[in-house]
């Protein structure tokens, strides 16, 4: 004390205030958060106690006949796919984002269209086509009578289509590195005697390796992730391994071990993922310069355009044109059961995007009243059911569910009431999985919306009186009318695409467009599965539209 005074009278600044990181600013605003963060982590609890109350006749057969087979091919297929989505993702933003050629204002979006087709959807299209009886292989045979059967149900073949369907994260990542680093440090190696090429490879990607980096801890995290792909051909992974523990061996603890080492496994990516995106900087270097591209001629710029058709052709178009031309032929089938579904598939969109849009809502204006450390671990806490698999968090839902179903039986069965599978197997809580599932995409949306409304609207509300709800009804909601809306088509479209949860969770006999898709072609049914695959990427196209419309600005 006698040193700050003897400080401040010899004309010194006061020391800066320390920050309270346990401060609560606003106590009801702080609840619920934490009651939203509290419901997103007891499924993410639920499976890692697991981890801590092992079965040891469940881990050594898991051990001995599972474990090692899903090992080995979890690390082939993310040994596939990262390379294959660095090398197009990162050649395509890099095309896109500092070159100059013919069609390049087209590909900066249309390369992000593939985005809109569900990668099971991909899964199917491209067995159909080069299937045994498939268009590829009837022509290869009709050439080469000898050479038979031509299998790519193998992690060769999944991990094209996986890279298919995510090199889009690598590629926007990539892009907006290359875009904001301006053209002063390339011309300053070009200067040094470096050609553009060198200058590529020495200057510009390793500026951009973090955002390169992040981009593949995505792309690693939803390869984990996938069920939809892999299930099609039947390539064993964890999350086809949780489905089947669950689905044919009618062993929910088994599912529930094996959910166990995948969230680890995901949680560690997320970590990952979570560090290098601290690393990111966005400051542009030469500011000035950053309209000048690298403009390509002669073959170069053909060989670049080239590129980019292909990719665009393989990983939207291609699909697109064959599931029309199946859908056609499926057409004189029963639609009428096409719309049952598609009005399951809406309806369960509507519950799921009106839910998580308020919830992201309250939580965003949440964190605005209460800007501290407890509110920020509490936003991350509520928003991590985004990272885990749909399977995972199907097996952890359930479990607590199952547990207050019989619970509440075993009170009210002496009165002579039955409420057996009141919880479990039920809409609501199949809306519940989505909300924890897909509330960080709506609260992504809806707290980029809120950081843009100046805190001196706020204050001047309060000086009239308006505070809590009122102000939030009144000031917050009709200023944040888009970014609610953008949160709400978010997340309409990841429940309507979402497979793993609606077909683990769904009630008896309600069927939507991802479980059909899934049943169909697991019967091999593809032209049958092409009719609701066109419809879920037409949806699809709405979320892509604005990931593109930002992208430009």
């Amino acid at each position: 004390m006698a040193q700050e005074i003897t400080s401040n009278a010899a004309g010194g600044a006061p020391p800066a205030p320390r920050r309270k990181i346990f401060r609560i600013k606003s106590p009801a605003w702080f609840t619920l958060a934490g009651a939203l963060a509290v419901v997103a982590a007891v499924p993410v609890l639920v499976i890692l106690s697991y981890l801590l109350t092992p079965n040891h006749e469940i881990w050594s057969h898991l051990a001995e006949n599972v474990l090692g087979t899903l090992a080995v091919n979890t690390v082939l297929l993310l040994a596939c796919i990262i390379p294959l989505t660095t090398i197009s993702g990162v050649g395509l933003g890099w095309l896109t984002g500092a070159c100059d050629f013919p069609g390049r204002k087209f590909f900066a979006w249309a390369l992000v269209l593939p985005f809109a087709i569900p990668p099971y959807v991909f899964a199917f299209v491209y067995l159909g086509i080069f299937d045994f009886t498939g268009p590829v292989q009837t022509f290869i045979r009709s050439i080469f009578p000898s050479i038979g059967f031509i299998d790519i149900r193998n992690f060769g073949g999944v991990s094209v289509i996986l890279s298919l369907a995510f090199y889009p994260y690598v590629y926007l990542m990539s892009r907006s590195a290359f875009m904001t680093q301006g053209r002063t440090a390339i011309e300053a190696a070009r200067t040094l005697g470096h050609s553009p090429a060198k200058a590529f490879f020495k200057v510009a990607l390793p500026m951009a390796r973090p955002f390169i980096a992040a981009g593949l801890v995505l792309v690693c995290m939803e390869s984990l992730a996938d069920f939809g792909a892999v299930s099609i051909f039947n390539y064993d992974t964890f999350t086809n391994a949780i489905y089947k523990a669950w689905f044919g061996m009618f062993s929910l603890e088994s599912a529930a071990q094996l959910s166990s080492l995948l969230a680890i496994i995901i949680l560690t990516a997320l970590v990952a993922e979570q560090k290098m995106r601290s690393k990111m900087r966005y400051t542009e270097a030469g500011r000035s310069n950053k309209a000048e591209r690298l403009k390509l001629s002669g073959p170069w710029k053909w060989l670049a355009f080239s590129s980019c058709a292909l990719v665009f052709i393989l990983a939207f178009a291609l699909p697109c044109i064959k599931l029309m031309q199946w859908g056609f032929e499926a057409v004189e089938t029963d639609l009428a059961r096409y719309f049952e579904y598609s009005l399951n598939t809406l309806l369960l969109g509507l519950a799921g995007a009106t839910i998580t849009t308020v919830a992201a809502l309250a939580l965003s204006f949440a964190k605005r009243n209460d800007p501290g450390s407890l509110m920020n671990w509490s936003t991350r806490i509520a928003t991590l059911g985004y990272a885990l698999p749909g399977t995972v968090l199907a097996v952890g839902i359930f479990i607590p569910a199952a547990w207050l179903d019989s619970n509440i039986a075993s009170l009210l069965k002496p009165v002579g009431i039955d409420t057996s599978n009141m919880i479990q197997g039920s809409l609501g809580l199949m809306i519940a999985a989505y909300g924890i599932r897909f509330l960080a995409a709506g609260f992504g949306a809806v707290d980029s919306a809120i950081q843009r409304i100046t805190p001196s609207i706020g204050e001047a509300a309060r000086t009239m009186g308006a505070t809590g709800i009122s102000m939030l009804r009144r000031i917050y909601i009709p200023m944040l009318r888009k970014g609610l809306l953008t949160g709400a088509i978010l997340v309409l479209v990841d429940v309507m695409k979402e497979m793993p949860i609606t077909l683990m969770m769904r009630p008896f006999g309600w069927d939507t467009l991802a479980v059909k898709i899934f049943e169909y072609t697991s019967e091999g049914e593809w032209e049958l599965a092409a009719i609701p695959a066109v419809v879920l990427i037409l949806v699809g196209l709405f979320p892509v539209m604005l990931l593109t419309r930002q992208m430009d600005k």
